[in-house]
């Protein structure tokens, strides 16, 4: 009863802080409760005993993305420019997909059930074979880094990848803003 207690108050949070993300004019605000939002969001994650995903949301949520964020503003404005047309059409884009969204979970087994296909199928394997078979004291470590080695190597290579292109975009970017300077001088 607490634990559900703790998800409602820290899902409310999450809604309002995302509410104040897309009020706010400062982008520099808006940066720093897109902070916020990923430390809930890791709150979150721990208290549903998914402590991997926290450690990954808070590390990259909080601790990259905003850094990276921080950096473009930077070299750009810390004010958003007052939109020309109508916020409709993104309005409706993000409540059918939200709603897609939504119908997509309707399918889903309950959390925790232990008839759910993943507690019948693999979880028995992994949690059996996990010392045996790799000789690490945890599951979870065993399964990121030897089960699903490739997969997690896979989705390091990604961000990896991501976070290069996003630090060229901004190299280039502080290039092009010192030429605009050069010629406005």
């Amino acid at each position: 009863m607490v634990e559900t207690i703790i998800n409602i108050i820290l899902f409310t949070m999450l809604v309002l802080t995302a509410l104040a993300i897309v009020r706010i004019d400062s982008l520099f605000a808006a940066v720093m409760l897109s902070g916020v939002f990923s430390l809930l969001s890791a709150l979150l994650f721990v208290t549903l005993d998914a402590v991997d995903v926290a450690f990954t949301e808070a590390a990259v949520g909080a601790g990259i993305s905003t850094v990276l964020m921080l950096m473009t503003i930077a070299l750009t404005s810390r004010t958003q420019k007052k939109a020309t047309r109508s916020g409709m059409v993104p309005f409706v884009v993000v409540a059918v997909t939200g709603g897609a969204l939504f119908y997509g979970t309707l399918d889903m087994p309950n959390l925790g059930d232990p008839n759910a296909p993943a507690q019948l199928h693999v979880a028995p394997e992994y949690l059996a074979g996990s010392i045996k078979d790799i000789d690490v004291p945890n599951v979870v470590t065993s399964v990121l880094a030897s089960y699903r080695g490739y997969d997690t190597l896979g989705e390091t290579a990604v961000v990896f990848t991501a976070g290069i292109g996003v630090l060229l975009l901004l190299s280039g970017l502080g290039r092009r803003r010192r030429k605009d300077e050069e010629g406005d001088a």
